[in-house]
């Protein structure tokens, strides 16, 4: 996608991705979206995009970021995100074109390529000029200590009978040093191939409601009630958990808990909790389950304009945090 690089307050509702191969996932494109979720939401995401020419590092990874199913269920429901599916998008937005369109989008390609080609040329003739001003004053300071030299008594002889000579000689190197204009040629485009369609396709708006991102409802009661006490998550696949929960930015603090979700009434093996704690209390954090308190239910029929209930059942989760005391 074509990012400004000012950043700027994004105007909800904002376009969320849904590409469907074997499972559904949510990806954000634009940086300014991005910036302000963060800042403002504590919506983390995970950047998924590499590199083109090293595709398997995975170290310095950039755009686009994938959401959490819970992060894309939020959003839409609070009313800051709508849902769009990828490929339907793409295959109506090029569909869409006519043939004049598509000669008027395929010439504005070709004169941005001329444009970079001839950036480039004008680059080339420049250090070109700086070089050949380099010789050029290397010959006229070697030339004015040979006149300096010419003075002195003892070499004036020597200098005299190597006038005809260096006079020859400085002639050739100034015909075959001095700088010659650059003879005009024709710049042929560069052929670019855009890395991204959105400039090309219109912008998603809000139409058809798609159906809300499938998460568990345990999972999905426990991520908003530590959302609305403003804890920040990440997936926590690298402990064994659900979430890693995070009292700021991880960039400034370490994560605090390892959560995962429950049903009230499901029964968890006794080596479950112990080994959970244990891992909690090795790596300096409280293991955390939670679930909806019985009598309370999630709501997992929620609509964008059901933000009061689903406070109400968020109120409704209990979390417990076990620690290891034997280490």
């Amino acid at each position: 996608m074509t990012q400004s690089s000012r950043e700027s307050t994004p105007v909800p509702p904002f376009p969320i991705f849904r590409i469907s191969q074997s499972v559904d996932r949510y990806m954000l494109y634009d940086i300014n979206v991005i910036t302000w979720l963060r800042k403002t939401h504590n919506i983390l995401g995970v950047l998924v995009g590499t590199l083109p020419q090293i595709p398997s590092q995975n170290v310095f990874l950039g755009l686009p970021l994938e959401l959490l199913p819970e992060e894309a269920r939020l959003l839409i429901e609070k009313n800051l995100a709508f849902l769009v599916d990828d490929l339907d998008w793409h295959g109506n937005g090029i569909n869409s074109y006519d043939l004049a369109q598509k000669k008027e989008l395929v010439a504005k390609i070709r004169t941005e390529g001329l444009e970079i080609a001839k950036d480039i040329q004008r680059k080339k003739h420049a250090r070109s000029q700086q070089a050949m001003k380099r010789v050029q004053a290397t010959i006229e300071s070697k030339s004015g200590r040979h006149a300096s030299t010419s003075h002195d008594p003892q070499t004036k002889e020597i200098s005299e009978d190597k006038t005809l000579f260096s006079e020859r000689q400085s002639q050739e190197e100034r015909s075959t040093q001095s700088p010659s204009p650059t003879p005009i040629i024709e710049v042929q485009p560069w052929t670019i191939t855009p890395a991204t369609s959105a400039p090309f396709l219109p912008q998603p708006t809000v139409g058809t409601p798609l159906r809300l991102p499938e998460v568990n409802p345990s999972s999905l009661a426990l991520f908003k009630h530590l959302h609305s006490h403003g804890y920040f998550m990440t997936p926590g696949l690298r402990f064994g958990c659900q979430f890693s929960v995070y009292p700021g930015d991880p960039l400034r603090f370490h994560s605090h808990f390892l959560a995962i979700s429950a049903h009230w009434d499901e029964e968890i093996d006794l080596l479950h909790l112990v080994g959970g704690g244990r891992l909690g209390t090795g790596v300096k954090k409280g293991w955390m389950i939670g679930g909806v308190e019985e009598g309370g239910h999630a709501n997992d029929s929620a609509t964008p304009n059901g933000d009061k209930k689903n406070e109400l059942n968020a109120a409704k989760v209990r979390t417990f945090c076990i620690e290891w005391g034997g280490m």
